[in-house]
């Protein structure tokens, strides 16, 4: 019986043990449980939320830079159109420059062709009365000479 006694003696120091243990210690210890699953929870959901965040920022940097990429390609685009508007445009001014210019020459070859005609007129009047003074042998009469180079002016 001893056996029996000693063994009566563990169940109920055990059982007490068990109890004390229920009662003072399980508490705690689920409520530490449960703290740190609630925070092991919230880590988890916090890395998820990271994750998507993390995706939705790369997202919009992606289309930023694909805006940025477009934005660029548009102002290239408007600058060549510019530079080739200023080309055409000093091209139009330096054509109407030198059409300027041919015209303002023509017109002065055409004054000097008028001066130089005019020119030779006044000689051709003096060198046909020359010839006509040689031909006739006499000296025309100045009076009637004036009148003569004024005809032959208007004719020629």
């Amino acid at each position: 019986m001893n056996l029996t006694l000693t063994f009566f003696g563990q169940t109920i120091t055990f059982l007490v043990f068990v109890w004390f243990c229920w009662k003072y210690i399980w508490p705690p210890l689920m409520t530490a449980m449960q703290e740190r699953q609630k925070a092991i929870g919230e880590g988890l959901a916090a890395a998820e939320r990271a994750e998507k965040d993390l995706e939705l920022a790369q997202e919009r940097a992606t289309d930023q830079l694909r805006d940025a990429k477009d934005e660029a390609a548009k102002i290239l685009e408007q600058a060549r159109q510019q530079a080739n508007q200023m080309i055409e445009n000093a091209k139009n001014e330096a054509r109407a420059e030198g059409e300027r210019l041919r015209e303002a020459q023509q017109a002065e070859i055409e004054q000097e062709v008028n001066r130089a005609k005019e020119a030779l007129r006044g000689q051709v009047a003096v060198l046909a009365v020359a010839g006509a003074e040689k031909i006739l042998g006499a000296s025309v009469d100045q009076n009637r000479h004036s009148e003569l180079l004024d005809k032959l002016a208007a004719e020629l």
